[in-house]
């Protein structure tokens, strides 16, 4: 079936280049070849990935996240959840993009992940409703577009900060 899926998406890609005139040799598109349109039945795949690190220090929480696609398609916007095991303080300065998402969790909008690898950044620096010990965090994708990630290994993470404010990375 995958066999199947990907030379359909490769048959379609030379047809779609071979139809617009894309493969001239001076043109800009040489370089990059346009993504095709999706063959019916077929769902649009990206491979997003999200790493970065998070630290613990008294009711602090620093986080710096990296977001890239590795394609095959472009994704037009990329939105980044984090859910973290205590709750966030009341009120909170968080960067443009980003807001919350409920006592825990705080939504990051990534924007348009072209399928170069791209990297788009964000660095919040959160207060917690108090000092625990240790935070847990989770790392996930929230989709738009029915594009889907048939390898979440890399967007998908947990990691343990204690609070020493040490980086632990994910």
């Amino acid at each position: 079936m995958v066999a199947t899926r990907r030379a359909l998406l490769g048959v379609s890609a030379a047809v779609a280049m071979a139809a617009t005139g894309l493969w001239g040799a001076g043109s800009p598109a040489a370089a990059r070849p346009v993504v095709p349109a999706v063959a019916p039945g077929l769902a649009p795949e990206a491979d997003v990935s999200h790493h970065g690190h998070v630290s613990l220090w008294e009711d602090r929480l620093g986080v710096r996240l990296e977001s890239a696609n590795s394609g095959p398609w472009d994704l037009a916007d990329v939105t980044v959840r984090l859910r973290f095991s205590a709750p966030l303080a009341g009120s909170q300065g968080l960067p443009q993009g980003c807001l919350r998402g409920g006592r825990s969790t705080v939504l990051c909008r990534m924007g348009p992940l072209p399928a170069d690898g791209e990297i788009r950044r964000a660095a919040l620096d959160l207060r917690l409703g108090s000092r625990p010990a240790e935070v847990v965090m989770r790392v996930d994708t929230v989709w738009s577009g029915g594009v889907r990630d048939r390898a979440p290994r890399n967007n998908e993470h947990e990691v343990l900060a204690p609070a020493t404010g040490d980086a632990y990375a994910f």
